[in-house]
């Protein structure tokens, strides 16, 4: 198969879960849960799992029930010293540039936060665009209706010829469904949630090599 399109995850896809950034944020979101919008400290894991859980995301499920303000949210949740967290990564930029392929970010974060990891590891020309969860709104992934619009923001009508890479199973899974080829970053253990593991997204020729008409 000759995909056209890649769509990557951003956040603990496009830089591992050790640096430390993704729990940083979830630090964030508990302090806007507890300052913002006084819960305790006690309510706030609870929470966080039924919004998630019912509504895909903590800002869906704040926004649904609260009606909060979703720009202040991100803001507050993503204001965080990245270069603390992030340094440039010359041999990612290297694998994703062996890709001729179109490439987007495909986030439920926001296209600054996108922008500023990007930035940080120094990929940001790797990428066509940016599918942030302002694209997809009202939905969000794993949500079907998320897919569809980024397949239809990016000009493409088959999912078939379509990659999604995401550290998510939820995510991957409905992508699968949908028709795109997956890959879950991560783990490099099989499942029947997505079509190919690996452990880290610099491992992606091992899922996934340049097709030879690209070479």
């Amino acid at each position: 198969m000759l995909y056209k399109t890649l769509f990557i995850d951003l956040d603990e896809t496009v830089y591992p879960s050790s640096t430390g950034l993704w729990e940083a944020i979830r630090q964030r979101i508990d302090l806007f849960l507890h300052e913002k919008m006084h819960f305790s400290w006690e309510e706030i894991p609870a929470t966080r799992q039924y919004l998630y859980s019912n509504y895909g995301t903590t800002l869906r499920g704040l926004k649904a029930l609260y009606h909060i303000d979703e720009n202040f949210y991100l803001d507050f949740v993503h204001d965080i010293p990245l270069q603390n967290y992030l340094k440039p990564d010359p041999e990612l930029r290297r694998v994703l540039k062996s890709y001729p392929q179109r490439k987007f970010i495909f986030t439920n974060a926001d296209a600054n936060h996108a922008k500023r990891v990007l930035e940080a590891l120094q990929i940001s020309d790797c990428f066509e665009d940016i599918i942030d969860i302002h694209t997809i709104t009202p939905y969000c992934k794993p949500m079907p209706e998320a897919y569809h619009i980024a397949l239809k923001y990016s000009g493409e009508d088959d999912a078939a010829k379509c990659v999604l890479i995401d550290d998510t199973v939820g995510n991957l899974a409905t992508a699968r469904e949908s028709g795109f080829f997956t890959i879950r970053v991560g783990s490099d253990e099989p499942s029947k949630e997505y079509h190919q593991g690996i452990k880290s997204l610099i491992d992606l020729p091992l899922a996934l090599k340049p097709h030879p008409l690209f070479q």
